[in-house]
């Protein structure tokens, strides 16, 4: 073991492990079973401890073996190595502060290790006056949280993009599918099975070009800004010095806040985009719901498609078949609902310079970002991909309705057509008849 201490006290730590006290402070405080951070957060952290490091290699080379490990730490970091040092709970108090340390400590004890000293002699390395050099929590979270949305949206954006064309794919296919529109879930008029995958892809093309959008919002970050966005105790070179490696390592096209505070108290922007996550979700759960009632029965409900058999419906009914895939989009819409609260609620409480709740806030936000991204994968490749119409179905229900009714009203009156419907109680043979009779008759005259 080894002895950690600071001004507020001191703790025994592993020999081996790589975070340090204040990590070891946040375990204990915080320990309330929730996960530890987000590592996609954790990972554009260490990006952005990664642009400082070689940063300050040309700012300060008299330091520059320092940083030269630090920044061979980074790599390390996200080739995979240490990932289970990272232990700070997701749900903690200080906007983020336990989550800049966690990286700190970490990476200032693995460039320890790549010179050649034990962890803990920070004396050599220290994770705040050369890891976290020029830095503070909250120009670095923000950052960090800038870089792990974009890099799930871009990836989100490309799923919406292929579940377009899937939707897009099944309207060709089903173009021929004639069956019976509804409205209220009462009988209303002919459509085909093609136009309603239509609608839902043209829906879908409408989530993946705002998604798309939305990443222009993130690209300004506050990274250099510091403690409130004035730039204390961050040379003006540093700042446009880290925000240019940052784009280079991240391929994004990240620029400097014209006002960096904005961006260190303000997490509206978040909001925004959780709010589009929210539309998406909507728009997902509509159209699994619309497949959960067409699938329905197979005998006993609409049965109008065959949605693929994924696993056992029942253990006590055999043969039972649910429709699981749909039901897992409905769970994840209504995950991303109840997420997008927190977003909201989280960035409503900041109080001047500076966000306490943003750790909620990001945590919510990447869980919505990540379940959509599988998402839409596992809903176009197990459900949309392989269903099928039952056109001889779709051809009865629609057969056996009054769907055709209405086209009589144009030339006959909404009145004197819903007189015959009601007279001959709905039978779909003899109204027809009767308003060709009557149809026949008024063209007479």
């Amino acid at each position: 073991m080894r002895l950690e201490e600071d001004w507020l006290g001191s703790l025994e730590l592993p020999d081996e492990a790589l975070y340090g006290l204040q990590t070891e402070r946040a375990r204990i405080n915080f320990d309330l079973g929730s996960p530890p951070v987000n590592m996609r957060l954790v990972l554009a952290v260490v990006k952005v401890k990664l642009a400082a490091a070689l940063t300050y290699q040309k700012l300060d080379p008299g330091r520059a073996p320092v940083h030269e490990a630090i920044a061979a730490a980074c790599r390390r970091v996200l080739a995979g190595e240490a990932g289970d040092m990272f232990i700070a709970p997701s749900l903690q108090g200080g906007a983020g502060t336990s989550t800049n340390m966690n990286v700190n400590e970490v990476l200032a004890n693995l460039a320890l290790k790549i010179l050649g000293h034990p962890c803990g002699r920070y004396d050599i390395v220290n994770p705040l006056d050369d890891v976290n050099r020029g830095q503070s929590t909250n120009d670095v979270y923000p950052t960090a949280l800038r870089i792990a949305a974009i890099e799930l949206l871009r990836s989100l954006s490309q799923g919406c993009a292929n579940l377009q064309e899937c939707l897009q794919t099944r309207e060709n296919e089903f173009a021929g599918v004639k069956k019976l529109g509804r409205t209220e879930l009462m009988d209303a008029v002919p459509v085909t099975l093609g136009e309603e995958f239509g609608a839902y892809a043209q829906a879908v093309a409408r989530d993946r070009w705002r998604i798309y959008k939305i990443e222009e919002r993130l690209r300004q970050v506050n990274i250099g800004g510091t403690a409130v966005g004035l730039s204390d105790n961050a040379l003006r070179r540093y700042r446009f010095g880290v925000v240019e490696k940052l784009r280079e390592l991240t391929d994004m096209g990240l620029a400097a806040a014209e006002y960096p505070m904005d961006i260190t108290q303000n997490n509206d922007v978040f909001v925004e985009v959780s709010g589009l996550l929210k539309s998406l979700a909507v728009n997902l759960m509509k159209i699994a719901n619309d497949l959960r009632l067409m699938n329905s029965g197979p005998r006993g409900g609409l049965g109008e498609i065959r949605l693929p058999a994924r696993q056992m419906g029942s253990t006590i009914m055999p043969g039972k078949v649910n429709p699981v895939i749909p039901e897992m989009v409905v769970e994840v819409a209504i995950k991303v609902m109840a997420n997008d609260l927190a977003v909201t609620l989280a960035a409503s409480q900041g109080e001047f310079e500076l966000n306490a709740f943003t750790p909620v806030l990001a945590e919510a936000l990447l869980e919505s970002l990540a379940l959509l991204d599988r998402t839409v994968v596992v809903f176009q490749n197990y459900c949309l991909r392989d269903l099928e119409p039952n056109s001889e179905r779709c051809a009865k229900l629609l057969a056996d309705s009054l769907a055709f009714a209405t086209s009589y009203a144009p030339e006959l009156g909404h009145e004197t057509v819903s007189e015959v419907v009601r007279e001959l109680d709905g039978r779909p043979g003899e109204v027809r008849a009767a308003l060709e009779a009557l149809l026949a008759q008024k063209k007479q005259k």
